[in-house]
């Protein structure tokens, strides 16, 4: 699988409340799920870890493996300009997805950081 991305011009960062509203509602059967306003959208957490997040009205979750195996079509696209792309859930509809999704996440063990090196790239 190829990690295509979608380099969207993010104009203007900006987010419905009815949007979010709506997801925290399909997800409301996970008792630790919270989010909090961050730059102007808002940073999905369960059991305290980060899973993903609302960007201009577009839910997106980290790019971890059980993501990518739960999603193997979704697409990769930016938050906003100048960071790492994540997987666009286009089926927000589904609470049975959003909630075995999130829940597979979570348990997943923490992807190594890798270390800048002198140059300001990032070494794995």
């Amino acid at each position: 699988m190829s990690d295509n991305f979608r380099f969207d011009e993010v104009m203007n960062h900006s987010f419905s409340k009815e949007y979010l509203n709506f997801v925290l509602e399909q997800c409301s059967n996970l008792d630790d799920l919270a989010c909090r306003a961050m730059m102007g959208e808002y940073i999905l957490y369960l059991r305290g870890k980060i899973i993903g997040g609302i960007y201009d009205d577009r839910l997106l979750v980290e790019p971890v493996d059980s993501a990518k195996k739960r999603m193997p079509d979704s697409v990769h696209e930016l938050p906003y300009s100048g960071t790492k792309g994540m997987l666009l859930v286009d089926n927000v509809d589904s609470k049975e997805l959003l909630s075995g999704l999130f829940k597979a996440m979570v348990e997943e063990p923490p992807q190594p950081k890798g270390r800048r090196n002198q140059r300001g790239l990032i070494d794995w």
